[in-house]
């Protein structure tokens, strides 16, 4: 009889350690991966206000005027692409994480 009251246990167990295992990781991966995404949209729309601020400032100034028009434009691309040239070289790759592709 001891022994039916294990197997009758065993279902129960086997359900929270699957849950314990798999749904609760995902559910932290998904959390992970969602406030990612949305801190990632924020910051690249954040950049691109500033970028816009900033190009309306300097076409305001009189050195840019006439033929130096262009100039504005210019400088704020290169301090955007400069900025996301930056952010990308503090991306770690895999290698330096310990990942290797072979499996």
């Amino acid at each position: 009889m001891a022994s039916d009251s294990k197997s009758g246990d065993l279902p129960e167990i086997l359900k929270r350690y699957v849950r314990q295992e798999t749904v609760e990781p995902l559910r932290a991966l998904g959390r992970f991966v969602g406030f990612g995404a949305a801190g990632s949209v924020l910051i690249g729309a954040g950049a691109v206000l500033v970028g816009i601020g900033a190009l309306r400032l300097m076409q305001g100034w009189p050195a840019f005027e006439g033929s130096w028009s262009w100039v504005p434009y210019l400088i704020v691309a290169v301090v955007l692409m400069a900025t996301t040239a930056l952010i990308g070289l503090r991306i770690p790759d895999r290698a330096s994480l310990g990942e290797t592709d072979d499996h």
